[in-house]
């Protein structure tokens, strides 16, 4: 019988982080990262990384993994991710893996096999994407692999430079390297369903938060740290908007508005995408977002006035009943489950 794993999924802004912690507290469980952009170190602010002091002595692998300068690598991060599963599972451990990267996830779950990369024709398709605009690459795609161009949004371009690098490297369509929802571990999704305007909400006030917390001098630290140069990093949600205030293309308010409306352009995307997966059982998020914890980050507020949290313990504690109930009803035993006075 494969392994046993749970996994949290969902938009940005839904509770995922939350609500892992407390499935890895009440299963005797360790958390795994299937956040692309938290593998980053010093992406802290703008990608909602729990500080180590709002983890609750919960371990949490794959974190702070790669510099900003390098380009995110999947194939890289599925064998990453599969040790530290398995390491878990060798301590009497259940992983709960989290994030709202849909491919990362499915690198972890599903047999996906990843095209290696040709670093020079990836340089002269970036090339193309910045001459003539992620548009006409889509075209492009469309007429090679119509299937994979349906998946991808026209303007995504770095989504859209790798499905055409794949093409040119292995003759294959890019769509025919995604195989069937057919997991290698005894899995157990759990898909965090929030109402449009509350989701929108949710999104406007986090971002309000990261510039509280001084997400613009954390950007300003990574670009002198070379941010700039990093392909993907550079494009991450907030950190390509702060960047180009920091270069003056934009306000500082524009930056913000803006992130606002890419964030939720993006969690869009990503309920598409898990609305795809049948396996994922959806349930109603809690209405806290963020978990609480004792450690502010940066110039944080001591309280939680800023928090959309109008009752967080009934509300939060009632979805990790009904989150237990779920993985009991898939076939997982709550045998683990140990009593936990958080």
């Amino acid at each position: 019988m494969p392994p046993p794993l749970i996994a949290v999924v969902g938009p940005t802004a839904a509770g995922k982080s939350a609500l892992s912690l407390r499935l890895a507290q009440s299963l005797d469980g360790e958390v795994v990262n299937a956040d692309s952009m938290q593998l980053y170190r010093g992406m802290d602010i703008g990608t909602a990384k729990l500080p180590p002091g709002q983890r609750a002595g919960v371990p949490h692998h794959l974190l702070d993994v790669w510099d900003v300068t390098r380009a995110a690598n999947v194939s890289e991060y599925q064998w990453l991710a599969r040790r530290a599963i398995a390491d878990v599972h060798a301590r009497g451990k259940t992983p709960v893996l989290v994030g709202g990267s849909g491919l990362y996830v499915r690198a972890v779950l599903d047999n996906l096999e990843f095209p290696g990369t040709n670093p020079a024709m990836r340089d002269r398709l970036e090339g193309e994407l910045a001459e003539v605009g992620p548009a006409a690459l889509h075209a492009r795609l469309a007429r090679l692999d119509p299937a994979a161009a349906a998946a991808i949004l026209p303007g995504n371009g770095r989504r859209i430079v790798r499905a055409l690098e794949v093409l040119e490297l292995s003759g294959r369509p890019f769509s025919a390297t995604m195989p069937g929802y057919d997991s290698v571990y005894d899995a157990v999704q759990i898909g965090l369903r929030v109402p449009r305007p509350e989701l929108d909400e949710r999104i406007a006030e986090r971002v309000r938060r990261m510039w509280q917390e001084g997400f613009v001098a954390e950007v300003r630290g990574l670009a002198a740290a070379g941010l700039r140069q990093g392909r993907t990093a550079s494009r991450a949600l907030g950190y390509a908007q702060v960047l180009r205030f920091l270069d003056g293309q934009w306000s500082q308010e524009q930056a913000a508005a803006e992130t606002v409306k890419a964030t939720r352009r993006f969690a869009r995307r990503q309920e598409s995408w898990f609305r795809r997966d049948p396996r994922v059982v959806w349930l109603p998020a809690a209405r806290g977002d963020e978990p609480r914890g004792d450690e502010p980050r940066g110039d944080e507020p001591r309280g939680d006035e800023h928090r959309i949290d109008p009752d967080p313990d009934a509300s939060c504690a009632d979805l990790l009943g009904r989150a237990l109930d779920t993985i009991e009803a898939c076939g997982l035993p709550r045998a683990t489950e140990r009593e936990t006075t958080s």
